[in-house]
């Protein structure tokens, strides 16, 4: 299974880009397009059926939690989770943790059923309001999301956030946050 790819952006489509590592192309579904030529790193998801492979590609690993949790709701697959996580991954924590259901009805392909679902269903995993501490920047919300996904709970992620200091990058976070906790 491909969780991670890094190299140079080939081509863009609609929904998709192809991105080039040792001669070798990969199409990968994305939230957002990125220019041609540039530099990339996506941590991926590989979704496997019957008659295909697909590759959706996110920036940071919190963008992908957000997204296998959103694909673990019966009735979500993978392109409407991707038109979801367009929003952006705070965002969508935010609408689950206060219950909105009018942010998910205004994505394409979802109906005011399967957003009640989304919210029920991940309620639990996200945490509520005050859980996540949803006041703080985007950025320290993915740094916890992240850290999350990793095993760590709220507290203990936004603990040691609150120690080491909040950081440009979501990724520079949380590795200083591992750092941290000696992992």
């Amino acid at each position: 299974m491909i969780g991670y790819i890094q190299g140079e952006i080939k081509y863009t489509n609609i929904d998709s880009i192809l991105v080039l590592v040792n001669n070798i192309g990969y199409k990968v579904y994305v939230a957002k397009l990125f220019p041609v030529g540039s530099q990339i790193e996506l941590y991926i998801h590989t979704h496997v059926r019957e008659d295909s492979l697909d590759l959706y590609g996110f920036a940071n690993p919190s963008e992908l939690q957000m997204f296998e949790w959103l694909i673990s709701v019966s009735g979500i697959g993978p392109k409407t989770a991707l038109l979801t996580m367009a929003q952006g991954a705070a965002k969508i924590g935010k609408a689950i943790a206060t219950a909105d259901v009018g942010f998910f009805t205004q994505i394409p392909r979802l109906g005011k059923k399967n957003a009640q679902k989304i919210i029920i269903e991940l309620k639990n995993k996200i945490g509520g309001l005050t859980d996540l501490n949803l006041s703080q920047d985007e950025p320290t919300t993915e740094a916890i999301l992240a850290l999350q996904s990793m095993g760590y709970t709220q507290s203990e992620a936004q603990r040691a956030i609150n120690i080491v200091g909040q950081d440009e990058s979501v990724a520079e976070t949380v590795r200083k946050v591992l750092k941290y906790y000696g992992r």
